[in-house]
């Protein structure tokens, strides 16, 4: 079975930043291949990585809801709805030379997820087997965590900035695994931008309060910065880079 990375965290730390460059990472150190799952409705994951996804599961439920009303949508005379949703759920898989991607994307309109979840949820089931690792971008918060999205889970990154209130969040998720009786082997926080690669006291002191595990501190970039103005993938960043770097001690701590 696959060794599943959940990373999670606040919105706007830059967790999806992170998911990418470590998708990277263990496909460059030959942890091949790597089924990446961006688990968001806002789902930008394929941009970070720097590559197209064809169809998304959300465009693809789309697709069954409103075939025999639409008629841009037509599912082949004779064959029921789950059939072909079976059919199409393979091209809602991005394959790459080192990593498989598979997006959940939105619905349109009103309505709830829960069927997209539902199916980000099967098919990880279906396909961790063909990986040794698969990497899950969770979307803002705790609603995954809470719906128990993911069949088990090896190892939950959580991730924040600099600030207490996204240490307090991520010391909230650790603390709904606890409840959902969820056993990761490990669990830590990385705490993402830090000015120069430094904590302040205050920082220091949440991170001590919510009892977290501090893997690492990933230093801000401006050149990261730069690269998402200019639509350049992240994973372009160059060798050398202070948070590849930060980011490759802290994975090599994880022992993953």
């Amino acid at each position: 079975m696959a060794h599943i990375i959940a990373v999670a965290g606040k919105g706007g730390v830059g967790k999806t930043t992170l998911c990418g460059l470590l998708i990277q990472y263990l496909c460059e150190s030959g942890r091949k291949p790597v089924l990446a799952v961006d688990a968001d409705a806002n789902s930008n994951l394929n941009e970070v990585l720097g590559v197209e996804t064809e169809i998304t599961l959300g465009e693809l439920r789309e697709e069954i809801e409103r075939a025999g009303v639409d008629s841009r949508y037509q599912i082949p005379a004779g064959m029921t709805k789950q059939a072909y949703l079976e059919m199409r759920l393979s091209d809602a898989l991005t394959e790459e030379k080192d990593y498989d991607l598979m997006v959940m994307g939105r619905t349109q309109g009103q309505g709830c997820y829960c069927f997209v979840n539902g199916l980000v949820q099967t098919q990880i089931q279906k396909l961790q087997s063909h990986y040794p690792y698969v990497v899950v971008d969770n979307e803002a918060g705790m609603e995954h965590i809470s719906r128990g999205l993911l069949p088990t889970m090896e190892t939950a990154i959580l991730v924040s900035d600099c600030s207490r209130r996204g240490v307090q969040a991520a010391g909230r998720i650790a603390k709904l695994m606890k409840e959902l009786n969820f056993k990761p082997k490990q669990v830590g926080l990385i705490v993402n931008r830090a000015p120069e690669g430094k904590l302040d006291e205050g920082t220091l002191e949440e991170v001590k309060k919510q009892e977290l595990n501090l893997l690492g501190v990933v230093p801000h970039d401006d050149m990261v910065y730069r690269y998402d103005c200019d639509g350049k993938p992240i994973v372009q960043l160059p060798q050398g880079s202070p948070v590849r770097e930060a980011l490759k001690e802290i994975v090599d701590k994880l022992g993953l």
